[in-house]
C-alpha cells in the first residue's frame, strides 16, 4: 500500500475498517477516529513525541486496536501553498510509516487547523489554557480528518 489521494480511500478500504487522522506535532501526535461509514471524525488520543520508533509501537496499537485501514496525515503546507520543512517532516513520517506498515495514507492541507481548533476552544467553549494544550492535538486531528472525510462523501466513487 502507498500514499494515495483522499477521494480514492474509500474503494481502497475493506468493510468496517476506520481511518486514522494525524495531526503531527514536535511535542505529541493528536489522534482521531472516523466511524466506519466515514461520517464523522473523534479524537481519540495523543501519543507523546519521541524517538520515531517508540511513536510507532504506540501507533501501531492504535492501528490494531480500532481495525485501521489508512491514515490521513495532516499536511502543514505554508499560507503562499508551498511545502516547507515541516510538511517535508510529515511526508518523511508517512515514509517511515510504510516501511514498517501496509497501510495506506493519504495527506490532507492542515492550514490553520490548529489555530481554529485554538479559537473555538478558547471562544466557544470557554476551556483554561491548561485544558486546551490537553486537547488540541487530538482535536486538530479530528478537523483535519472531518475535511477530508467531507471532501471522501464530495467525490465521486
Amino acid at each position: 500500500m502507498a500514499v494515495c489521494k483522499v477521494n480514492e480511500l474509500r474503494g481502497l478500504l475493506a468493510r468496517n475498517q476506520a481511518i486514522l487522522g494525524l495531526d503531527l506535532g514536535t511535542k505529541t501526535i493528536g489522534m482521531a477516529l472516523s466511524d466506519v461509514g466515514y461520517m464523522i471524525a473523534s479524537p481519540l488520543a495523543t501519543i507523546p513525541r519521541g524517538k520515531f520508533t517508540a511513536d510507532m509501537a504506540a501507533l501501531t496499537a492504535v492501528l490494531d486496536k480500532h481495525n485501521i485501514g489508512a491514515l490521513v496525515i495532516g499536511l502543514p503546507v505554508q499560507m503562499d501553498g508551498l511545502e516547507g520543512p515541516r510538511a517535508q517532516s510529515a511526508r518523511s513520517f508517512a515514509t517511515e510509516v510504510l516501511k514498517r506498515r501496509d497501510i495506506h495514507i493519504a495527506f490532507w492541507d492542515e492550514r490553520l487547523s490548529t489555530a481554529a481548533i485554538q479559537r473555538m476552544l478558547t471562544d466557544e467553549m470557554d476551556m483554561t489554557r491548561k485544558r486546551r494544550a490537553e486537547v488540541v492535538d487530538k482535536a486538530a486531528a479530528a478537523y483535519i480528518l472531518q475535511g477530508a472525510l467531507e471532501a471522501m462523501r464530495n467525490s465521486p466513487l
